[in-house]
């Protein structure tokens, strides 16, 4: 076996083999090196550069930027864009040229949010229209991601119909305009709706040229409020009044209609500048009234349902869109001031008769008390003058009480009818409202349904009796009740009373009797008639003195009498003796005279 030998090139360059000079063309590693740096991009950490995606996967997306390496970002920075696909070009924000990984670390989200304020201003500048991804609700509306920032849109700017489901647009994307920017707070306002206003406008336009009073439409209901219901016609709203979806009374459109219901309607009016369009359901239909029997009359009974209440009546349905008002005062035969609620109450199913019928001006007038007997047929058989029961208190005025015998059946009671002997001012001082009182007819006056009534009258007159027991001059112990300016009304006892002047209640010392104090009265007056006695304490101690002072008089007048008397008699005697004396000097003379003749 022949003997390898090692055969040296004696032209080998050591020194550049290890410098690698032959691999790279005769140069030093550190130009190629160099050179090969120069055809990658310059990558400063915190910069954002556009990046060409090359690759997309469910979680992850891969961007080259012309470095030597590839960054990945995660899928879910690009949900604002579904539509994302290998070669678009992207912005992004290096993070560092080499993670823990040895990777490139790329964010397309900080790319978006360092410029996001400049582009959104932009966008609102231009008019832009922008896309957008849904990310949740929120009080109103929702929060919408553009640009990395967070913007609010408002649920009436979702979209020109109202929106029951807020959840079926999250996570979505969407394209918006930007409506309004608060640059101090940097708040952003979207609005979808305003996309497709101005392409509704044109077609608004279109159908409102083609309207017409009376035309008939299908429609479907857009939305329901406690006033009526909106109509979407094909891109232009109608507006359905309450009182022109039914004939008859509707308490709100939910009875009628329900949401997203296709409805024919009929336009009523509209105005083409204010794009307002009226329409009605009810009208295609005959109203309720020229379908009524026309064999219907007064005096007819007829069967409802009470519709609306009021004070002063109920409204009942007898068919749809056909009503009559029962007012209060027919209800009952009473003639008491009640509401009507205490009859009748919403929903009642009510038997009424037919009181009048207007079916030109389409009105009606019913009453349900027409279905009983009225009390006043036969009242005077029923409650003959004479007649003795009970009643109930209904209400009072100055001059006497009303009281109900029975329903429909009043009476008053007169204030002077109440009591034989209290004097009663007002009738509360003697019952009161609700009570019940005992009475006898007194009178029936039927044309105005009233009865005159007594109290007093069921128990026998006692001034009969008083006549002789308070004759005038009789004396009787009574107390002062009342006082008042002419004077103070005394009780008696029995529950009759007396009245004595102010001048009849001094004393005999002078001073003045008082409230509540009992004496001696005396009557010196009687009425029968008016049912009055006058009294006086006065007048028993002046008459007493004046007796005195008349016995004391007589005795006087006697005592002189008597003096006189004697004074006659001693006088009559004196008288005698001086007449005989002078009749026996005569004689004496007469004689002497004689004697002396004859001498």
């Amino acid at each position: 076996m022949e003997e390898m030998k090692n055969v040296a090139n004696e032209n080998f360059d050591w020194n550049s083999f290890e410098n690698d000079l032959d691999l790279y063309g005769g140069q030093n590693k550190e130009e190629v090196t160099e050179a090969y740096d120069k055809t990658l991009s310059n990558i400063a950490v915190g910069e954002v550069v556009e990046g060409t995606v090359t690759e997309i996967n469910k979680r992850e997306v891969t961007v080259n930027i012309g470095y030597k390496s590839e960054g990945l970002i995660p899928v879910s920075e690009f949900r604002y864009n579904p539509d994302l696909k290998v070669g678009d070009k992207v912005e992004v924000y290096v993070e560092s040229v080499e993670d823990k990984s040895g990777a490139l670390a790329l964010s397309h989200k900080k790319a978006r949010q360092l410029k996001s304020w400049d582009r959104v201003n932009e966008a609102l500048n231009n008019d832009e229209v922008i896309k957008g991804y849904v990310k949740c609700r929120t009080k109103g509306g929702m929060i919408v991601d553009v640009f990395g920032i967070e913007a609010f849109l408002p649920g009436s700017q979702i979209d020109v119909k109202p929106i029951r489901d807020y959840d079926m647009y999250v996570d979505k994307t969407m394209e918006f305009k930007i409506v309004k920017i608060n640059q101090e707070y940097r708040n952003v306002v979207v609005s979808h709706k305003a996309l497709i206003e101005a392409e509704l406008e044109a077609q608004k336009q279109v159908i409102m040229s083609k309207l017409e009073k009376g035309q008939i439409l299908e429609g479907t209901v857009k939305n329901i409020t406690n006033y009526g219901v909106f109509i979407d016609l094909g891109g232009v709203d109608g507006l359905i009044h309450i009182t022109d979806l039914s004939w008859g009374r509707v308490n709100h459109p939910e009875e009628i209609v329900h949401l997203d219901e296709k409805l024919k309607v009929v336009i009523i009016d509209f105005d083409e500048q204010k794009k307002r369009i009226a329409l009605g359901l009810k009208q295609l239909t005959p109203h309720p009234w020229e379908a009524l029997d026309a064999n219907l009359k007064v005096g007819d009974k007829v069967k409802g349902k009470v519709v609306v209440m009021a004070d002063y009546g109920a409204f009942v349905e007898i068919a749809p869109g056909v009503e009559g008002l029962i007012h209060v005062s027919e209800m009952s035969w009473s003639q008491h001031l009640r509401s009507a609620q205490e009859f009748l109450k919403v929903g009642d199913e009510v038997e009424a008769v037919i009181l009048t019928l207007d079916r030109e001006e389409r009105k009606m007038s019913l009453g349900i008390k027409q279905l009983t007997p009225d009390p006043w047929e036969g009242i005077e058989t029923k409650y003959p003058v004479g007649t003795k029961c009970r009643a109930k208190v209904r209400n009072f005025t100055n001059f006497g009480v009303f009281v109900e015998i029975e329903e429909g059946i009043d009476g008053l009671i007169h204030i002077s009818d109440l009591s034989w002997t209290k004097k009663v001012k007002h009738p509360s001082e003697f019952t009161q409202i609700g009570a019940e009182i005992d009475v006898v007819v007194l009178e029936i006056d039927k044309e105005n349904r009233r009865l005159s009534l007594g109290h007093k009258q069921l128990e026998e007159n006692p001034w009969n009796e008083y006549e002789s027991k308070y004759a005038v001059d009789t004396i009787h112990k009574g107390t002062i009740t009342e006082m008042t300016d002419k004077g103070a009304v005394v009780s008696l006892g029995d529950n009759i009373e007396g009245f004595a002047p102010a001048r009849q209640l001094t004393k005999e010392d002078g001073t003045t009797l008082k409230q509540g104090e009992t004496a001696d009265f005396k009557v010196i007056e009687f009425s029968k008639a008016t049912k009055r006695i006058t009294l006086s304490h006065t007048r028993i101690f002046e008459e007493s003195k004046r007796a005195e002072i008349a016995a004391e008089k007589a005795e006087k007048r006697a005592a002189a009498e008597a003096t006189k008397s004697s004074v006659k008699k001693i006088n009559a005697s004196i008288e005698k003796t001086t007449l005989g004396d002078i009749a026996g000097l005569a004689e004496l003379k007469a004689a002497m005279e004689d004697a002396n003749r004859k001498k």
